[in-house]
Order: C-alpha cells, then structure tokens, then sequence
C-alpha cells in the first residue's frame, strides 16, 4: 500500500508519540495547504471519495500535531534536501533532522488514525 509522505518519503521511522507540547499547537493551516496535501495525497491513494476523505483526515491529524509554520519550514528543508548538493550538505544539522522526524511521526499518526 503506498501512502502520501512528502518528498522524502524513504525515512524509516520509529512511531513515537510527539512531545506533549506539540499536541496542544492551534490547527492553523491554511486551506491551500490542507488542499495541497490532499491533493497530492489523492493522485497516490486514488482519485475517489474514500481517499478524499481519509488524505482530508491525514492532513487535520497532522495540524493537529504541529503549527504550520513549522510544517511549511520543514517541507523547505525536505526539498532543498532533494536537490542534493551543497544545500543539502548545510540542511545536516541535528535540530533539521529532528524537525523532519518530528512531522514524519505526524505523518505516521495521520497514517495511522485515517487509512
């Protein structure tokens, strides 16, 4: 089974509940957001009513579990880390890595909660 995990989606992580603080994070996503995420979600899982409705869940776990300020960094850190090169040697730091195993996990919850 194949599920939307953004660009780097060959991560293997350990499902670890995120830090408590994280849980108590506003849902402000914005609406193009949440249609970004579904819609790349859909063209992975199918373009039917059931994957609308669970890409749709995915993404309200994952605001749930982090602000969108920090998913859209970390989203930049992923594809400045695809491109490879220089960039990606300055995006190797601990507290980047951290940060994208931090919405891997929200991911993985969203996974887990909807599909």
């Amino acid at each position: 089974m194949i599920r939307y995990f953004a660009p780097v989606a060959a991560l293997a992580l350990a499902v670890m509940p995120l830090p408590a603080a994280a849980e108590t994070t506003v849902n402000d996503f914005p609406t193009v957001a949440r249609a970004d995420y579904v819609f790349a979600c859909m063209q992975v899982n199918g373009q039917s009513r059931d994957s609308l409705e669970k890409c749709s869940c995915s993404v309200d776990v994952i605001a749930s579990l982090m602000p969108y300020e920090e998913y859209e960094a970390v989203e930049t850190v992923i594809m400045i880390y695809k491109r490879g090169g220089k960039a990606q040697q300055e995006m190797s730091n601990v507290d980047l890595q951290r940060r994208v195993k931090d919405m891997r996990r929200a991911q993985v919850e969203g996974e887990l909660r909807c599909f």
